[in-house]
């Protein structure tokens, strides 16, 4: 281990990593409830990442630190607080002001850009080829975006490698697992079965809880396998091929916002074309989630240009902020 990874929970104040820790983990939270989205790039954007990675692996591998538990703590409550409360509000604003909320997921995402940098200084070749390789990486992703799935059985094996997808994008930023989830079929399976949760824990409900167990739980299996195996990983090559990799990290942070064009809505499915496998009928329109609705690009107006760039630089400013606080040196 090297001495820049040593303590993976940074060196700044017990508050100060709490605080970052719950940011950045409500944050990751709300973005794994967006595909599209990656809860890595927003840990990149608090400022944690490498130390919650490092967290990751020294718990795995029993090595129990105060501070990792505190930050995994911190990030784990944070985000599954976020997850239960605002899966149906996020995906609600997201579907009815995807311009505004793309805008603002786009100033969180650049504002993790200089932490990321800071720590690749100083910068070497290394780091050069390893953003370039992964923004590569990344926009061709994008030119598989609208793909789409055509959807299956929630059976319990492709809940658990749902859970292992999920988790591993969750892990890697500019990865979205919510898009993950969509071209397996089961994004809208699985946060069905997180509102059941949260409707049984509300309602005392043992009936509902068990039904949203019996989906859940094969998830929560593959999302630990997950977490435990990347973070791992990651933590490998963060000890070995340290400006390989921060420099790799970049590259996913600059490429995730490939992915966020503000300017673009659901547009209703007419009859005859194919939304999930499934061809439109008149009968059947009804029925389809305006979150399943293919998307079309738009010409914003003045004042859309305007409110996207302000919603930009409030994202922007508000990760400076959070990197700011307590200005902690991160491994």
């Amino acid at each position: 281990m090297t001495a820049d990874t040593a303590e993976p929970a940074g060196a700044g104040s017990l508050p100060s990593l709490t605080i970052r820790g719950a940011v950045g983990g409500a944050l990751m939270g709300l973005a794994n409830l967006v595909p599209g989205i990656s809860g890595g790039t927003m840990l990149l954007a608090a400022g944690v990442y490498p130390a919650f990675i490092a967290a990751i692996a020294d718990v795995t591998t029993f090595r129990f630190d105060r501070r990792a538990l505190v930050l995994l703590g911190a990030v784990g409550g944070a985000a599954a607080l976020a997850i239960l409360l605002l899966a149906g509000p996020m995906r609600s604003l997201v579907i009815e002001q995807r311009w505004a909320m793309y805008s603002l997921f786009i100033g969180l995402t650049l504002g993790g850009v200089p932490l990321v940098w800071r720590l690749a200084r100083p910068a070497t070749p290394a780091v050069y080829a390893g953003a370039a390789g992964a923004v590569v990486v990344m926009l061709l992703m994008q030119l598989g975006l609208g793909a789409g799935s055509t959807g299956g059985e929630a059976s319990g094996l492709l809940l658990f490698l749902s859970g292992l997808a999920g988790a591993s994008a969750m892990i890697l930023p500019g990865v979205s697992g919510g898009y993950l989830l969509l071209l397996l079929g089961q994004y809208e399976t699985i946060l069905g079965a997180v509102d059941t949760l949260r409707a049984g824990l509300l309602a005392v409900d043992a009936g509902l809880l068990l039904d949203a167990s019996a989906l859940l739980l094969p998830v929560g299996l593959g999302v630990a396998a997950g977490i435990v195996g990347v973070s791992n990983l990651l933590r490998w090559l963060l000890d070995r091929h340290r400006q390989a990799t921060l420099g790799a990290l970049l590259g996913l942070l600059l490429g995730a916002v490939a992915g966020l064009w503000p300017f673009q809505q659901p547009v209703e499915p007419a009859p005859g074309s194919i939304v999930r496998g499934q061809v439109v009928t008149e009968a059947s329109l009804p029925g389809i989630d305006p979150a399943d609705w293919p998307l079309d690009r738009f010409a914003p107006s003045v004042g859309q240009v305007g409110a996207a760039l302000a919603l930009m630089l409030s994202g922007l400013a508000a990760t400076t902020a959070i990197a700011r606080v307590g200005n902690d040196r991160q491994p």
